[in-house]
């Protein structure tokens, strides 16, 4: 049985195993927005060094959100305006992922493809939650969550092999995520509507 959320919130996040270990470190005492703020503002000067051309600092903009969000992931993001964190961590993301592409050349199709497969990710994701049809603990491993795929954008980066990482990548999570998301909503009416009956009944 799929465990339902402690925080949609929290589940909104999209964190992948190295921001989960990281907010281990700290067993969520430390706010989330503060530091997910003072990770885009960095993110954000990085990226544009690294867009105007010196070498190599975008590539570090994954490891310096990774540390300054990363602890975050635990805590019950029950604040005022901790609802704010996950869409600044979907604007960090995608915005790295299409600036590091297009500074590196890579075919806007391809760049297009790996951020499609993002937001129908997230949409779905989002659209479950509100259904209370969860998705299994072991998506956000597999897909890599948000850090996750940084790092892996990153590497690329560096290898310079950009049009092949970003193709391969776009091609894996629309295979997983689409496979995942289709096999959960064909087996979706009962348990949908099992936990809509648990909910009025709360």
């Amino acid at each position: 049985m799929t465990p339902v959320p402690s925080s949609t919130v929290v589940a909104y996040r999209d964190d992948g195993p190295l921001s989960r270990a990281m907010g281990l470190l700290v067993a969520g005492q430390l706010p989330p927005l503060p530091p997910v703020i003072a990770g885009t503002f960095v993110t954000g000067v990085l990226l544009l060094l690294g867009v105007a051309g010196t070498d190599g600092l975008a590539v570090f903009a994954p490891a310096v959100t990774l540390l300054l969000a990363g602890p975050g992931s635990t805590h019950p993001h029950d604040g005022r305006f901790d609802w704010l964190v996950p869409p600044i961590l979907r604007l960090i993301e995608y915005t790295f992922i299409a600036a590091v592409g297009f500074a590196h050349a890579v075919h806007p199709v391809v760049i297009f493809m790996l951020l499609a497969a993002l937001a129908f990710h997230h949409y779905d994701l989002v659209y479950r939650l509100r259904q209370r049809v969860y998705a299994p603990p072991w998506l956000s491993t597999l897909g890599l969550g948000w850090d996750g795929r940084m790092m892996v954008v990153s590497l690329v980066a560096l290898s310079g092999w950009l049009t092949g990482g970003y193709a391969l990548l776009a091609v894996y999570l629309w295979g997983l995520f689409g496979w995942e998301s289709l096999t959960c909503w064909l087996a979706a009416p009962r348990s949908g509507v099992d936990a809509t009956d648990m909910g009025t009944q709360d």
